[in-house]
């Protein structure tokens, strides 16, 4: 019995790194290979010295030598290793040859898994701090489908030998959890992170496939990611598949759109289509290199109190939809968007955003945690020569419309406003269209609660079918008091 002292608190503990390991040696049916190539044999040297491995270690692989990794798995398109492709090759090929070499009729309760990764730690000079795939197939009952998990991870520690160590213990928490939590891949999710801490690992993209995972949403795991801090931002492609945001916006022309999106309108794609058409037209900026993305903000998702992650995802399918990526993100600020963007891309990028979000730009009080305030946040904002497509605000009750030549900022803002405005970095949008101008998404909403008519000439017609077949946005919600996101 164990002992307590007064004052105790209960809390819970996480098996240790060694006991997982352990845990997993002792099942006599559990039985694997693992394949790491990049940081050493991290993972697997876990299992080694928790003891009894031989038990479910069957081969451990690490092919180092770009030749020999070639000659194994094939030559990827892009003459590249740590890639998705790469570490899809290599969990098949290994799968194949443990079903090729175990025989079933020697040991009928095997459960056979592959454990791969493949990465690349911090180089030399410290500039690039690495990252990498790292993924497992395995089964939960004998001669079954296999279950997949893969996902992408990006280092923050500076020293080599700290990421492999890190690797080591990603990689034992996941092959545990993926056998011991699989009925709940939130929890699974959580247990990736036991023994580490979020400044030391970074899992921007996460994908769950096969049969225990049929009715997983990837796009709600992603919006696990940055729930829990685990990343700041997550990207899914209308397919509704997690996609890497390094793959998506590396050297693009990025053009955001920010919003609720609840639900999508036609002053969003207005706005979408209109400042698509000025960004085309900017110098350096080619029709085949640009990438759209609709970004949600978790701040805006939270505007109702705790997330509703049935309402997160009535609004990414309606932008799935209509043929757009999405990015979910932990940035309030639009500079923090930029930064983010940046470490991506060198080339030219273009925010498109209403009235109003333009003068919460200006606004003191969101920089006061910088040293250097708003200006600290405007040399972020803009050094990147980034532009500021504007659409005008059409006040209901008096017609008046307002766009960067009449808007209002707090008076101690105003200079600061004419410079962006007078060197070009804010351009409003005139071709738009006069008669959706009275559209707001809040007011839609509403409607679409309550069961009143005349929504529908508010939305695209896709989204309107979309709405009345799934009846989407029809669930009792409080009264939204988030702004006009347009």
């Amino acid at each position: 019995m164990s002992i307590t002292i007064m004052g105790d608190k209960d809390f819970e503990s996480a098996l240790s790194i060694k006991d997982k390991a352990l845990r997993i040696n002792l099942n006599e049916n559990i039985y694997g290979t693992f394949a790491e190539i990049g940081a050493g044999q991290e993972t697997v040297r876990n299992f080694f010295r928790a003891g009894g491995s031989s038990g479910t270690i069957a081969k451990t692989m690490s092919a180092y030598d770009k030749d020999f990794s070639d000659a194994i798995y094939g030559i990827e398109e892009d003459r590249r290793y740590v890639t998705e492709s790469r570490l899809q090759k290599m969990i098949n090929h290994e799968t194949k040859l443990i079903e090729e070499r175990i025989q079933r009729n020697k040991h009928p309760n095997k459960l056979f898994f592959t454990y791969a990764n493949t990465v690349a730690t911090i180089d030399f000079a410290k500039r690039y701090k690495g990252h990498g795939w790292v993924g497992i197939k395995y089964q939960l009952t004998p001669k079954s489908e296999y279950n997949k998990i893969v996902l992408h991870i990006r280092f923050k520690e500076n020293d080599a030998r700290l990421q492999q160590n890190t690797l080591g213990v990603l990689g034992t928490n996941l092959i545990y959890a993926a056998y011991y939590a699989h009925n709940n891949p939130k929890q699974i999710l959580n247990e990736l992170y036991d023994h580490l801490h979020k400044d030391q690992i970074e899992i921007d993209t996460i994908n769950f496939s096969g049969p225990v995972f049929k009715d997983v949403d990837n796009r709600l795991m992603s919006l696990q990611l940055v729930k829990n801090g685990m990343t700041e931002a997550v990207m899914f492609a209308p397919d509704g598949n997690n996609i890497l945001p390094a793959k998506a916006l590396y050297k693009k022309n990025i053009l955001a759109l920010r919003g609720s999106f609840r639900p999508v309108t036609k002053v969003n794609m207005d706005i979408f289509d209109t400042s698509l058409e000025l960004f085309k037209k900017e110098k350096k900026v080619k029709d085949e290199n640009i990438q759209p993305v609709f970004e949600i903000t978790l701040s805006n998702l939270r505007s109702e109190g705790e997330i509703n992650e049935e309402d997160f995802m009535d609004r990414a399918k309606l932008l799935c939809a209509l043929g757009h990526t999405v990015m979910i993100s932990n940035f309030q600020e639009y500079y923090k968007l930029v930064e983010y963007f940046s470490n991506y891309t060198k080339e030219r990028m273009a925010l498109a955003m209403g009235v109003n979000n333009l003068i919460d730009v200006f606004d003191e009080k969101y920089y006061r945690h910088l040293s250097g305030g708003i200006l600290e946040a405007f040399g972020k904002l803009f050094f990147k020569d980034l532009r500021v497509y504007l659409y005008p605000y059409k006040d209901p009750k008096t017609g008046k419309v307002t766009n960067s030549d009449n808007l209002k900022v707090h008076p101690r803002m105003k200079e600061l406003y004419k410079f962006f405005k007078y060197n070009g970095r804010v351009v409003d949008i005139e071709n738009y269209d006069e008669e959706i101008l009275g559209y707001f998404s809040r007011d839609i909403l509403q409607k679409i609660s309550n069961g009143e008519e005349g929504w529908q000439k508010a939305v695209p017609e896709k989204t309107a079918k979309m709405i009345e077949e799934q009846e989407l946005f029809q669930r009792e919600y409080k009264k939204s008091t988030e702004k006009a996101w347009y």
